[in-house]
């Protein structure tokens, strides 16, 4: 045997044993409590990611999938599609896949906008698809909140006109954490997709008791369901989300991917596939973030911050009463928050991490609050 030979089998063997020892650890835990940041990396409570995802058969099947990714997925594309239209009474007609719901959102915008007009959106909300919207000829109406940081749906209906070709709602809102309640957003969706197309995006359903709308997508051209496998499902990282709609409004928009349902690897496919049955780890997620949750509203209320009831993983809460920069001092204490959203109020919004992330995050809230 060559030196050239030997030195390859030497160096294959020593990262075949590395990647085992990865995946090992990656699902060895039913509990999944290990550490998924280097020690001494800062506690990252600001973009809403599952602390405790992937799940274990979701890191089980990436690790096998990697040895087919020679080869396109497309049987496995059809099976994941199956399996996200059957919940819903939907057939993989009324599925399209895209890397993360963000780029979907974007790709509705697009499709929205080949009609010039606006868009009819809460403020605030997710925003994340306004700027490609924009860029695209579409107009952003911004409809405010409600005092108690809610939809405001009869300003949403009454701000849409001739010229409105999109209506956005992100149900829990982001960042407010609120929900609105299945018959009232059932009524809206009635109304206003007589009018223009409705893109509602449920990418915090996962975390509450409310019902998805994605059923209605059968009989209604003119709405939309944006979900993602980036929260509860904790794959922020393998970017994988999608669009339910009727097979109609699907081909439509599918002719505006340059390949339809191929912008997903087939690492993701099967970790999607994977998490949408280990439904262990869904509920124990579910029970953590609770907790995690009430631990910090206990703290907010102790220390007289207002905060909003929050029907996902994340809260929403006012730095008013703070006399610094709440997400500087966090920083400082190795902390990752997030920014002003609104200077009213002095609104920010903190994501629910592991009870023990919490726990700093409240004890330096405690030193800090004056």
């Amino acid at each position: 045997m060559d030196t050239n030979r030997r030195n390859w089998l030497k160096q294959t063997g020593f990262a075949l044993a590395g990647l085992t020892l990865l995946s090992d650890s990656l699902y060895a835990s039913p509990g999944h409590d290990f550490k998924r940041i280097p020690a001494g990396g800062p506690i990252r409570l600001s973009s809403n990611e599952n602390p405790y995802g992937p799940s274990p058969m979701a890191c089980k099947a990436m690790a096998a999938a990697i040895a087919g990714s020679n080869r396109y997925p497309w049987a496995n594309t059809n099976l994941l599609l199956d399996k996200i239209a059957a919940p819903y009474g939907l057939k993989n007609e009324n599925v399209l896949l895209g890397a993360g719901s963000s780029e979907i959102l974007g790709l509705v915008a697009q499709y929205a906008s080949l009609q010039k007009g606006n868009a009819v959106s809460a403020d605030p909300t997710f925003r994340s698809w306004w700027n490609a919207a924009e860029k695209c000829g579409l107009d952003i109406i911004k409809v405010p909140l409600t005092a108690d940081k809610k939809h405001d749906l009869p300003a949403m209906l009454s701000s849409i006109n001739a010229q409105t070709r999109l209506i956005y709602v992100c149900n829990p809102n982001n960042p407010t954490g609120t929900i609105l309640p299945a018959t009232e957003l059932k009524s809206f969706i009635t109304e206003a997709s007589k009018k223009a197309l409705v893109m509602l995006d449920e990418a915090y359903i996962e975390f509450c008791e409310e019902p998805s709308m994605a059923a209605l997508v059968a009989t209604n051209k003119n709405l939309v369901v944006v979900k993602t496998f980036s929260k509860i499902y904790g794959l922020a990282g393998a970017r994988i989300g999608y669009v339910l709609g009727h097979a109609d409004t699907i081909d439509q928009l599918a002719s505006l991917q340059p390949w339809a349902n191929a912008g997903v690897s087939a690492v993701s496919l099967a970790a999607a596939s994977a998490s949408l049955d280990d439904k262990d780890f869904i509920s124990d997620t579910n029970i953590k973030n609770a907790a995690a949750k009430a631990h910090t509203c206990r703290v907010f209320k102790e220390l007289n911050i207002p905060f909003i009831p929050s029907h996902t993983n994340f809260i929403y809460y006012s730095s008013q009463g703070f006399t610094g920069d709440i997400n500087a001092e966090l920083k400082k204490n190795n902390i990752e928050g997030t920014r002003i959203i609104e200077e009213a109020g002095r609104w920010t919004r903190i994501t629910v991490g592991t009870m023990d992330e919490m726990k700093k995050f409240t004890e330096v809230l405690k030193q800090i609050w004056k």
